[in-house]
């Protein structure tokens, strides 16, 4: 017979979504199961995403800030990179976060499953893997998460071929390589690999960089990009691949019909959502587009079963995977609770970085709302150029009438722990008088939002502007 483990909640995928839903709800006195691929919790954001990016791009940081030191008047030789050592490094740190959870989830009383799941109805799934058995459920959440997007002519098998995951593995500095996507994950990669050397060409099929994102924050990056990368092709698509014994050869469609060789080629163009093979067809759940169909509560259309993270759909954010674990956790156990945010941070961790949360200007004129713009070039922050860095802007989207604060954009290093001011004035429903009455500690960047909504009024202290 069968064996069959009974739990009143059973979470697939120990990603972010996956794993915070099962620790909150176990917090809540709830029996519950965690079930994934992977040896530890962590998902793709901390084995292959997240976090070994961002510590890659920390070193590639360091290396930039060397040679940026010369403006200081200190010269270093030129750094050598021992890649093996790079990789333990990257390794050390994403193994230290995943066996954490691993023993938080012992110490939660939540039981670890290894294994592939696959719901036989919507109260029972069967768990393949050395020893296959049934679970029953009374609720079940589905945290299965995203993988990189592949389609001709890129979907062939080739060491050649990398895309975010593998391209995190380092096997190599490549001499040439192109970067497909001028996205976020293109970005980032491409900055990773050429602070280590690798000349970088990045492919972008818009007419910029950054698709839909406001051009005031990526006009900085952009210009940074220019000296980083060898080149930066905009509307421009690759038509063909060819593998040969000098490497990949990229046949390129735009103004002009041209090819290059390149030793690699990274896919960055985006993420799909993991929904197949999950027998969701024995389910009541629903699916758009590939993503799972949920409301505000991460509630799905089958009454047993909720949905978070990636494979809910839009925004593709670890934070957002987090809020929504823990909705979906205190709805089941019957706590009002629901995704009503009104920001949700986004940021590009290049540098230099680029943050946003709430409104944009773009978004704005696409709408036809009215709104007032505040900016503060930090060209004009002390702080920035105690730094030697004059490549910086805050940004603020206010209500006309009111004064509310509707969005805030930053560009500029640190940028990404910066943005958590604006998305608590957008939750909070501050005004500008809030920011401007709020002490800001100087020097700092963080006071830079400050004198950005000291502009709105005229009274900001290191630009001189009318007042609005």
């Amino acid at each position: 017979m069968e064996k069959v483990y009974e739990t009143d909640v059973v979470v697939i995928g120990a990603g972010p979504g996956g794993y915070s839903a099962a620790f909150q709800a176990a917090d809540l006195g709830l029996k519950t199961t965690l079930i994934d691929l992977r040896e530890q919790p962590g998902g793709v954001c901390l084995h292959a995403g997240c976090i070994p990016s961002k510590a890659l791009l920390h070193i590639g940081q360091v290396l930039q800030q060397a040679e940026h030191a010369s403006i200081f008047g200190i010269d270093f030789k030129k750094p050598h990179v021992e890649l093996h050592r790079v990789r333990k490094w990257k390794n050390e740190v994403t193994q230290k976060l995943t066996t954490g959870l691993g023993q938080i989830a012992k110490m939660r009383g939540v039981k670890f499953i290894q294994g592939r799941a696959i719901f036989q109805d919507s109260s029972h799934l069967k768990v393949e893997g050395e020893t296959p058995f049934k679970v029953s459920f009374k609720h079940a959440i589905i945290a299965t998460g995203s993988r990189p997007t592949r389609f001709q002519p890129f979907d062939i098998k080739s060491e050649r071929i990398l895309d975010s995951s593998s391209g995190l593995e380092i096997q190599e500095i490549y001499k040439r390589l192109l970067i497909v996507g001028g996205g976020y994950i293109g970005l980032e990669m491409g900055t990773i690999y050429a602070s280590l050397g690798s000349k970088v060409t990045v492919l972008e099929l818009t007419d910029g960089l950054l698709p839909g994102v406001d051009r005031d924050l990526v006009r900085p990056l952009a210009m940074k990009l220019d000296k980083l990368f060898e080149i930066i092709h905009l509307k421009t698509r690759v038509t063909n691949l060819i593998e040969s014994s000098q490497g990949m050869e990229v046949q390129f469609n735009s103004n002009l019909n041209y090819s290059e060789i390149f030793d690699a080629v990274l896919i960055a163009v985006g993420r799909t959502a993991n929904t197949e093979n999950l027998g969701l067809e024995n389910t009541k759940v629903q699916l758009k587009n590939n993503f799972v169909i949920t409301d505000e509560q991460s509630r799905t259309s089958d009454p047993s079963i909720f949905a978070v993270g990636d494979v809910a759909g839009q925004p593709m954010l670890a934070h957002k995977a987090f809020r929504e674990g823990k909705i979906a956790a205190k709805v089941l156990a019957g706590e009002a609770a629901a995704l009503d945010n009104l920001a949700i941070p986004a940021v590009v961790f290049t540098d230099p970085e680029i943050a946003w949360c709430g409104l944009t200007e773009t978004e704005a004129k696409e709408e036809g709302q009215q709104i007032l713009v505040a900016k503060f070039p930090w060209a004009a922050s002390g702080r920035s150029l105690t730094l030697g860095r004059r490549d910086g802007l805050t940004k603020i989207i206010f209500d006309p009438k009111t004064q509310a604060v509707l969005g805030v954009g930053i560009v500029g290093p640190g940028a990404g722990e910066l943005i958590a001011e604006g998305c608590l004035a957008v939750e909070m429903g501050a005004v500008a008088e809030d920011i401007v009455a709020t002490i800001h500690p100087h020097p700092t960047l963080s006071e830079t939002v400050m004198e950005t909504a000291e502009v709105l009024f005229g009274q900001s202290s290191h630009i001189y502007k009318r007042r609005q």
